[in-house]
C-alpha cells in the first residue's frame, strides 16, 4: 500500500511542530530541486525514491531529482572535480547515498557540509548514543555529517523447491558447492554485493575477526587472509561456469535464480527476497536467512557535498526520510522492504502500530532468525580483497 502524505498526517505519523531555525530552512527549501546521487539498480529503491519526491513537493514544495549511479564513486569524482575547479557553492550534486570508503575519503577530505544531523528534527528518533550504528560507518565516526536512511543485513536466498537444508556457515557454503557444481555464483566484487559476500566470508574465516575493525596494515593482512583465499581457490572451480564469468550485480543473480540457472541469490536487505515475491519476481518457495554466526550488517546513509547547490532541500530529504511514517513505509515489503533505522524505544504507541501492521512473508526473515549483527570491517580490508580478487582473476 503506497502512502500519501496526506495520509501519513492523518495518521498522526507526521512531524510535529518545528521550531524557527528549521522553519527557515523550510522556507529555504521551498522550490527546490535536490540532486539525489543514488545507485540506481533496484526498482524499488528507484520507485521509493519518486514516491518520496511527490510527497516531499505536496508538502514542502521541494522535489527530488534521481541520479542514478551504478557507483558512488562516480558522485565523489564529481565532487572532486568541482573542489578541484575552485566551484565551492552551486554544485551538482546535493546529496549522496553513501557508505564506507567513499565516506571516507570525502570526510577527510573536506567534502562535506556539516555536522548536519542534530539540525534534523526527525534525528530524535535515532539511537545517537555513542558507538551506536546511526554513528558509526564502517568503523569511521559520522559526527553528523551522515543521516540514516535504511538498514541493512547480508543475506542469502534460496529456492526451497530445489534446496532443502542450506549451508549455514561459509564453510559449509564450499561443501555444498563442491557437491553441487555449478549452482552457485556470486556477483563480481567490482559490485558492492559481491565484495560484501567476500568480506562476509573474511570474517567468518578470520584468524582473528577483531583486527578488521582497524586500518589493514602490511604486517596483519596476509595473515588474516590467508583462510579467505584458500577457501574461495576451492570454492571457485564449483561456481557457476567453473567461476570463469559472474554475474555484475545483484538484481541479475536473482533472475538467474528465477530461471533456475542457479540454487541461490544473495542481497544487503533481508526484505529483497519477500518484495520479489510480492512483485512476480522470484517464486514464492524462495527463503531467505543469515549464517548462524550472524551476518555483515550497517545503515546506509546519505550526505551532503560541502558545495551543494540545494543544501537546505537536501536538509529537507534527510529529515523526511527519518520520519517515522515514511521509515514504515519503507518498510512495507509491497514498497520497498527497507528495515527501519529508527529506534524503537523512542517511538510512540502510534508509530509502533504502524510497524506491527506491516504485511509479512513466508520469505521475510524475523530479526530472530538474523541472528547478530557483525560490524563491517575497516573500508581498507573492502579495498584490498577486491584487488586481491581482481588479480587473482586475471592470473
Amino acid at each position: 500500500m503506497r502512502l500519501s502524505l496526506v495520509a501519513l498526517i492523518a495518521l498522526g505519523l507526521a512531524s510535529p511542530a518545528l521550531g524557527e531555525t528549521w522553519e527557515e530552512t523550510l522556507a529555504a527549501a521551498r522550490g527546490q530541486t535536490v540532486y539525489w546521487n543514488a545507485w540506481g539498480g533496484d526498482k524499488r529503491t528507484n520507485d521509493f525514491i519518486a514516491w518520496a519526491s511527490g510527497a516531499l513537493e505536496a508538502q514542502y514544495g521541494v522535489a527530488i531529482r534521481q541520479v542514478k549511479l551504478s557507483d558512488t564513486a562516480e558522485a565523489v569524482t564529481r565532487v572532486v572535480a568541482e573542489k578541484a575547479a575552485g566551484q565551492t557553492e552551486g554544485g551538482a550534486v546535493d546529496l549522496i547515498w553513501i557508505n564506507g570508503a567513499n565516506f571516507q575519503s570525502m570526510k577527510e577530505a573536506g567534502l562535506l557540509y556539516g555536522p548536519f544531523l542534530q539540525e534534523l528534527p526527525n534525528a530524535r528518533y535515532l539511537d545517537l548514543s555513542e558507538g551506536s550504528a546511526a554513528t558509526v560507518d564502517f568503523t569511521i565516526p559520522t559526527e553528523g555529517y551522515e543521516s540514516p536512511w535504511r538498514l541493512a543485513r547480508f543475506v542469502l536466498t534460496y529456492d526451497g523447491a530445489r534446496v532443502e537444508t542450506p549451508p549455514r556457515s561459509m564453510a559449509a557454503l564450499g561443501d555444498w558447492a563442491a557437491a553441487h557444481p555449478g549452482r552457485f555464483t556470486h556477483p563480481t566484487a567490482a559490485n558492492f554485493m559481491g565484495a560484501t559476500f567476500l568480506k562476509q566470508a573474511l570474517i567468518e574465516l578470520a584468524p582473528d575477526p577483531s583486527v578488521l575493525q582497524s586500518p589493514a596494515s602490511d604486517a596483519g593482512y596476509e595473515a588474516a587472509v590467508a583462510p579467505l583465499w584458500a577457501w574461495y581457490d576451492a570454492l571457485r572451480p564449483n561456481l557457476w561456469h567453473g567461476g570463469e564469468g559472474f554475474p555484475e550485480n545483484e538484481s541479475v543473480l536473482q533472475q538467474m535464480l528465477n530461471d533456475g540457472e542457479v540454487d541461490f541469490a544473495m542481497a544487503f536487505d533481508p526484505a529483497a527476497a519477500a518484495a520479489a515475491v510480492e512483485r512476480g519476481l522470484l517464486p514464492d518457495t524462495v527463503r531467505s536467512y543469515a549464517p548462524d554466526a550472524g551476518s555483515i550488517g550497517n545503515i546506509s546513509f546519505v550526505a551532503i557535498p560541502f558545495n551543494a547547490a540545494h543544501r537546505e532541500g537536501a536538509m529537507v530529504v534527510a529529515n523526511f526520510l527519518l520520519d517515522p511514517a515514511v521509515q514504515a513505509h519503507a518498510q512495507d515489503i509491497t514498497v520497498l522492504g527497507s528495515y527501519s533505522v529508527l529506534d524503537p524505544t523512542k517511538l510512540d504507541a502510534a508509530q509502533q502500530a504502524a510497524f506491527a501492521a506491516l504485511p509479512s512473508s513466508p520469505a521475510l526473515p524475523s530479526n530472530a532468525d538474523l541472528g547478530r549483527t557483525l560490524a563491517e570491517p575497516h573500508p581498507s580490508w573492502m579495498t584490498r580483497i577486491v584487488e586481491d580478487w581482481t588479480r587473482r582473476s586475471t592470473e
